[in-house]
């Protein structure tokens, strides 16, 4: 290889890497100014200082957000883990038996379900208010988690159905030889296959879930509603200080930034899981 082909490589190299760095400076701007303006004093906030670093670092920001976010926060926390892992573990027997074991029917229910990822949630808000209040749900966490463990079943079953799809048929009747019913090959050897895709469903879910706003500040009264309420209530009002909700928007943002630190490095790895056979 010539010495100008190398340098041209090295060229266009260095041109991929200041674009992708010029990128990253763009989606960070506003991660920058949510930081600063949290720390700012409330009076020293306005369009002049935008830019500017604080003078004094005011942690007081923090503190405050956290007394308004301390009693909706066990209620997140119960609707998101909840909501996740019943989404999660039914749409992995979705996943299994739509993969598996073929029925009459099969490829009609399929597509029917996966309808579901297409349908807003604003037109179907007054029926799911009115179904939930006739069930005696409507306000309650527990309505909360059935709404969302309902409308995470179509992107839950088909994550697990194709990531099933790679399983060999040959591992199941083996199973059956040994007298393994349904839910004994499930147990025995669909599930501990199904580490990667439960990471891409868990991750997909809590983020989800966790900064969810709609079903949060129509289903649920004032003792049950979640985090993401009582961060619009941060903003609400005539005369706002807004060091308090982009403080209160980094404490929000923790928990689905921690579940990305841990598990972020699957997640690729098993949403790519069942696209590609062979």
């Amino acid at each position: 290889m010539s010495v100008a082909i190398k340098r041209r490589r090295a060229n266009w190299r260095w041109l991929y890497y200041s674009l992708l760095g010029l990128t990253t400076l763009f989606f960070l701007v506003p991660v920058y100014l949510v930081i600063v303006t949290s720390l700012k004093e409330p009076a020293t906030i306005n369009l002049a200082t935008t830019w500017q670093l604080p003078e004094k670092w005011y942690w007081q920001s923090f503190a405050e957000a956290w007394i308004a976010f301390a009693p909706k926060l066990l209620n997140s926390l119960i609707l998101t883990v909840s909501a996740t892992i019943l989404s999660a573990l039914l749409g992995s027997m979705n996943g299994y038996v739509l993969s598996k074991w073929q029925f009459r029917g099969a490829n009609i229910i399929f597509p029917l379900m996966l309808f579901g990822m297409f349908i807003p949630y604003q037109s179907i808000l007054i029926p799911l208010f009115q179904f939930l209040r006739g069930i005696g749900l409507y306000g309650s966490i527990g309505g909360l988690v059935l709404a969302h463990v309902v409308y995470g079943l179509p992107i839950t079953t088909l994550i697990f159905r194709n990531y099933y799809a790679e399983i060999p048929n040959e591992m199941l009747e083996a199973g059956k030889i040994d007298g393994a019913g349904f839910f004994g090959i499930y147990r025995s050897i669909i599930f501990p296959l199904s580490i990667s895709g439960f990471v891409v469903v868990i991750i997909w879910q809590f983020t989800q879930i966790w900064n969810e706003f709609l079903f949060a500040v129509t289903l649920s009264r004032i003792s049950s509603q979640p985090i993401t309420v009582a961060l619009a209530n941060l903003a609400g009002g005539e005369a706002v200080k807004w060091n308090l909700p982009m403080a209160g928007a980094i404490l929000a943002a923790l928990p689905t930034l921690l579940i990305y630190i841990l598990l972020g490095r699957y997640f690729i790895r098993g949403l790519l899981a069942g696209s590609v056979k062979g």
